[in-house]
């Protein structure tokens, strides 16, 4: 993710939990994870690209811990403020950026990240990267955009117009993941002019580590 792009997130921290689609979205999202993935308390999680950590704290009754990493440090302030507030004891903010740095944590049994992976630029590095991270038998769950015709960012965007899933399906196969499956899991509805609203479908992969 460029700098300009994590600039950009620290900008719209403050407003993020003030839109009803991004709740929605995250509420979709975590509800196929639930459904999909045979969590446990015993797991340990990590949320890549974590923004407020909506999704996060949607999945914590479900999980032992999960470190919510993103590469924004307005976004890990909230994150902060919200965790301090509810007083939520297994969720742990992170300012760190995973693209351009390896990650000496620790493991985890789930990596998870919903529409952010199309901001990355190498995406064969950062699966590679999830699964190093993962135990064996552990989840990688990718929620993202199906390939688009750019509207969806507009001029200037220098990330991935969304992906096909049998691309992304090989880059998980060629890095030791096993048992893909994915599905649609949500619509988003977003103005892309003053007279046009587009849709635009995000789909849910999951691969299993070998």
């Amino acid at each position: 993710m460029s700098e300009k792009y994590t600039n950009d997130f620290n900008e719209k921290a403050a407003e993020w939990d003030k839109n009803p689609m991004h709740w929605d979205r995250s509420e979709a999202i975590a509800n196929e994870i639930i459904k999909l993935i045979p969590l446990n308390k015993g797991m340990t999680a990590l949320e890549y690209g974590a923004g407020t950590g909506i999704a996060s704290f949607l999945l914590k009754d479900y999980l032992k811990e999960i470190t919510l990493m993103d590469n924004s440090s307005e976004m890990v302030k909230i994150m902060n403020e919200k965790i301090s507030t509810t007083k939520v004891a297994n969720l742990k903010a992170l300012n760190f950026d995973l693209e351009h740095n390896d990650f000496k944590g620790g493991k985890f049994d789930l990596i998870f990240t919903q529409m952010v992976l199309h901001h990355v630029i190498d995406i064969d590095a950062m699966i590679n990267k999830f699964s190093k991270l993962l135990n064996k038998g552990g989840y990688l769950a990718i929620a993202d955009l199906y390939e688009e015709d750019g509207s969806f960012h507009g001029e200037g965007f220098v990330g991935h117009n969304g992906f096909r899933i049998s691309d992304l399906s090989g880059i998980l196969s060629r890095n030791d993941f096993s048992d893909i499956l994915h599905k649609t899991c949500f619509v988003i509805e977003r103005k892309i002019s003053d007279s046009v609203t587009k849709t635009f479908d995000v789909f849910l992969l999951i691969g299993k580590s070998c």
